[in-house]
């Protein structure tokens, strides 16, 4: 039980391992506790879930905990993509949201978060208060013993709550079926599509895909943006070929994250249709995956760039630009140009967002797929940035490789990748010591300029190069991060930083 801990986006475990019917019922008691400490649990709170295994009846749990807390429940039917759920929150002006998803994932796992009021990722502060209702939950647990729940019908660890709550805080689940919350009237069943897609069109440039309709094969990797984004499209005039369009919990054998390597389906597919256009979501449909006509993936700092370039040109947006400490600088160069800020944050969204919401940044964009923009909820959405995609490719009639090559023609070339290095858990502990203190005059022959640790140890080198090293929070693992003006100094910089760190 002590392996429940809230991560950059909720908690995951391992479904029928530490993922329990009886957990969730913690973590939500604990998520309850907060709405109400802080007088929110009248607003209620959406729930949402996408299409892992048993995810409809973890969420019915989830809900059974909220209306034993005597909070209102907004039930989204079916797998319903992140973002959406988020949107919904405010459309009923809720408290926030759980959503049980592993997103990109493996199978096996599967995970809940809570949303707060805001509409996008909860922030440390937050999720610290929550956890700290958690542990004494799990404290009580352990000293008095439960007994578990039923995965339905049953009416959790302490029996169903009273007409009124004996406080707001409460350290024993408190539950209550479903259908007497639909007697009371606290659960409400609802459609989140008409309402989201509505508001897609309010924030994507619709009369510019219509005057050009594009070719487009739409891959949700059987997650739940099943038939958001092809219904998105076909409206506007876009012949569209879905594939992977019915619910598999295990994702057809593959990890449901819409990288190069797991889209060979999609690329496969749109050579075939000679398609314009492949787009990706991935298991929750928060993260964008594009491929263009030839079959070529489209990196997501090539789309943040090229997203950033478009708007900026034909929206004549104007404000801050938020990425991580891991994404492209080609943000930063295109930024400049136009004389706006860039801020840069610590890796998760949960940064991008609150960048987002109080600092009115006009693009918030992170490496591994996330993306929003002003006038949309402050959570990464993949079916968003989709359909910016196909907007930015129908208006400018380039392709995104021809839009990439006009770019590099006014900022010149950024090349980055990522590199997973495993090691033990002993050298880990050694490099680790090492990080503290790395600072070396050179690179590669590339001069360190500066040296940043909001989040593991990045070098600014010479001429718009950098590398990041983080290590993994629950492997011996790190991510190496390297981005440089061509492959053979990229390739040069990744060496000679493994070389220093004994990588």
């Amino acid at each position: 039980m002590s392996q429940i801990k809230f991560g950059t986006d909720g908690w995951r475990a391992i479904v029928a391992d530490t993922f329990t019917f009886a957990n969730v019922q913690r973590v939500t008691q604990a998520i309850a506790n907060y709405v109400n400490q802080h007088d929110l649990g009248s607003k209620g709170v959406v729930v949402g879930y996408d299409n892992r295994f048993l995810a409809d009846r973890f969420a019915a749990t989830v809900t059974e905990v909220l209306l034993g807390n005597q909070i209102p429940v907004y039930l989204l039917p079916g797998g319903t993509p992140t973002p959406v759920t988020a949107f919904m929150i405010q459309h009923y002006q809720a408290a926030g949201a759980v959503m049980l998803t592993a997103s990109h994932n493996p199978p096996e796992y599967n995970g809940i978060k809570f949303i707060p009021e805001y509409a996008g990722p909860a922030l440390p502060a937050l999720t610290d208060e929550i956890e700290s209702y958690l542990h004494k939950i799990l404290a009580e647990t352990e000293s008095k013993g439960v007994t578990r729940s039923k995965p339905e019908g049953g009416s959790g660890e302490a029996g169903e709550a009273g007409p009124a709550l004996e406080g707001k805080i409460s350290h024993r689940v408190r539950s209550l079926p479903l259908e007497k919350g639909r007697q009371a009237g606290n659960l409400k069943e609802v459609e989140p599509k008409a309402a989201y897609l509505e508001q897609l069109q309010s924030v994507v440039d619709v009369a510019g895909i219509r005057r050009r309709p594009l070719k487009v094969v739409v891959d949700p990797m059987y997650g739940c943006g099943i038939g958001y984004l092809d219904e998105f499209l076909r409206v506007l005039g876009c012949q569209v070929e879905a594939i992977h369009t019915h619910r598999d919990p295990l994702f057809g054998g593959i990890v449901p994250e819409p990288m190069g390597k797991w889209l060979a389906d999609l690329q496969e597919a749109v050579i075939r249709s000679n398609a314009d256009l492949g787009l990706a979501t991935d298991g929750d449909a928060d993260r964008f995956g594009v491929v263009d006509r030839k079959g070529r993936y489209i990196s997501a700092n090539q789309v943040l760039y090229l997203l950033l370039h478009y708007l900026l040109q034909t929206r004549k947006y104007r404000g801050p630009v938020a990425r991580t400490v891991a994404t492209t600088h080609m943000l930063d160069r295109i930024a400049r140009r136009y004389s706006l800020e860039v801020e840069e944050t610590a890796v998760g969204f949960k940064f991008i967002g609150q960048s987002l919401l109080e600092r009115g940044a006009l693009l918030g964009g992170e490496e591994s797929g996330g993306l929003s923009i002003h006038g949309h909820v402050p959570e990464k959405d993949g079916i968003l940035a989709a359909a910016l995609v196909t907007e930015m490719v129908a208006v400018s009639g380039q392709d995104p490789v021809q839009l990439m090559e006009t770019v590099a023609a006014q900022y010149g070339e950024l090349i980055s990748e990522r590199i997973d290095i495993h090691t033990s858990l002993k050298d880990k502990q050694r490099i680790l010591e090492t990080l503290k203190d790395f600072y070396p005059a050179a690179v590669a022959g590339f001069p360190v300029i500066k040296r940043i640790t909001h989040d593991g140890v990045k070098l600014q080198l010479e001429g718009d190069n950098w590398l990041l090293i983080r290590a993994s929070g629950t492997e011996p693992l790190f991510r190496l991060y390297v981005e440089a003006g061509n492959e053979k100094s990229m390739r040069s910089i990744q060496a000679d930083a493994r070389r220093l760190l004994g990588l």
